[in-house]
C-alpha cells in the first residue's frame, strides 16, 4: 500500500513508499480504507523536522470507510464512514498526560496511507453528508474550535467572539459561532480574506497590519464591553491585544503559538480584566462525538481552500507555508 513518510531533511525529503498491507483487524479493531486528510500546523512541525521522526507515516487527520471489524466491535460496521481522533487514548474526562506521544503522524503512525488497522476507539463516525476531506477537517481544527467555544466557553446565542486570522481553527470558530447565534469579529492581514469572512457571517473585521491596536478596535466594536470569547491562535505576539479585546470576566482560549512559543504575559492587564486564560490541545473522543452530532444537524460544511492528491503532499505543505489559504487545505486519494 502507498504511504507518505518522514525522512531526514525535512519537507523536501518526505517520500512516497510501499508498505505491507496491515491485514485483518484483531479483537476490538477496525480496518479502514483511508481517502482523505487535512493539513494542520502540528503536521507542518513534524514534516519540517521540528518534531524529529524518521519513517513515520504522516498526518493526524484521517477519514475513510470501514472495510472490516474485529471481534467484539459493535459501534461500527463495514461501509461506515469514519474519522480519526487526534488523541486516540483520550476517550473522555480530563486531558491525559503524554503530550503527542500517541498522536497519529507524530508519536505513532498517521493517516497518509491507503489502509489502517486501529482500535475502534481511535475513530468516530464521520458527519453525515460530509466528503472524506471535509470529515478529516474535524479531527484537529474543527474539534479545537468546538472545544474552545462550546465545551469550555459555553457559547450561547448573543455572545460575541473574536477569532484571530483566517486559518482552519479560526474559520471553524467563525462558522460554529454564527451557527449558534453569536456575533463574530475576525482579524487578518488580507482585506480580500476579510471580505470572504464577511460572506461567512463575520460582523466586524480588522486588518491587523493596518491597525496595530486591533484589540482596541474590537473592544470599541462592542461599545466598550469587550468580547465574551477570544479564540487565540497567535500566542505571545497577539495575547496583549486579545486581552485588550476581551470583556471583564471573559474567556481567552490559547490554542496556537503562531508568533512563538515564549513571550511576556501582560499579567496586570489580564488580572484587570479578570479574564480566564485557558490553554487547550484539541479534545477527547467524547467531545468529537458531540461535535459530529451537531454537524449531523446540518449546521454548516467546512471551508476547504484547496485539495491536493496524496502524491503532492509536499506541495500542499508548501502552500500552507505560503499563508495564502483561507480555511482548510485537504488531501485526497
Amino acid at each position: 500500500m502507498k504511504a507518505i513518510v518522514t525522512a531526514p531533511g525535512g519537507l523536501d525529503a518526505i517520500k512516497l513508499v510501499d508498505l505491507p498491507d496491515p491485514g485483518r483487524p484483531g479483537p476490538g479493531e477496525i480496518r479502514v480504507a483511508l481517502h482523505g486528510s487535512s493539513l494542520n500546523f502540528h503536521d507542518l512541525g513534524v514534516v519540517s523536522g521540528r518534531t524529529p521522526t524518521e519513517g513515520r507515516i504522516l498526518m493526524a487527520d484521517g477519514a475513510g470507510v470501514v472495510q472490516e471489524v474485529g471481534e467484539g466491535v459493535t459501534e461500527f460496521r463495514p461501509g461506515n464512514h469514519v474519522v480519526s481522533c487526534f488523541f486516540p487514548d483520550w476517550q473522555d474526562g480530563p486531558p491525559l498526560p503524554g503530550g503527542f506521544s500517541r498522536t497519529p503522524g507524530d508519536g505513532i503512525d498517521g493517516f497518509a496511507v491507503e489502509y489502517a488497522v486501529r482500535p475502534a476507539t481511535a475513530f468516530t463516525l464521520a458527519p453525515k453528508g460530509f466528503s472524506h476531506v471535509e470529515a478529516a477537517t474535524i479531527t484537529t481544527a474543527g474539534l479545537t474550535a468546538w472545544r474552545a467555544l462550546v465545551e469550555i466557553g459555553r457559547l450561547k446565542a448573543g455572545d460575541t467572539v473574536l477569532a484571530l486570522g483566517t486559518g482552519g481553527v479560526s474559520i471553524y470558530a467563525l462558522q460554529i459561532a454564527r451557527a449558534m447565534g453569536a456575533r463574530v469579529a475576525i482579524t487578518s492581514s488580507s482585506d480580500e480574506k476579510l471580505e470572504r469572512a464577511k460572506e461567512l457571517g463575520a460582523e466586524f473585521t480588522v486588518n491587523y497590519k493596518e491597525h496595530a491596536d486591533w484589540g482596541k478596535k474590537v473592544f470599541d466594536w462592542t461599545d466598550g464591553r469587550g468580547v465574551d470569547h477570544v479564540v487565540e491562535v497567535g500566542g505571545p505576539g497577539t495575547l496583549a491585544q486579545s486581552i485588550q479585546a476581551v470583556r471583564m470576566g471573559g474567556s481567552i482560549t490559547m490554542i496556537g503559538v503562531l508568533t512563538g512559543i515564549r513571550g511576556e504575559v501582560p499579567t496586570a492587564a489580564l488580572a484587570g480584566r479578570q479574564a480566564t486564560l485557558s490553554g487547550i490541545l484539541v479534545g477527547s473522543r467524547r467531545q468529537q462525538q458531540d461535535f459530529v452530532r451537531a454537524l449531523d444537524s446540518g449546521l454548516f460544511k467546512p471551508v476547504i481552500d484547496k485539495v491536493f492528491p496524496l502524491e503532492k503532499l509536499a506541495d500542499a505543505f508548501r502552500y500552507e507555508m505560503s499563508g495564502g489559504h483561507f480555511g482548510k487545505i485537504g488531501v485526497e486519494w
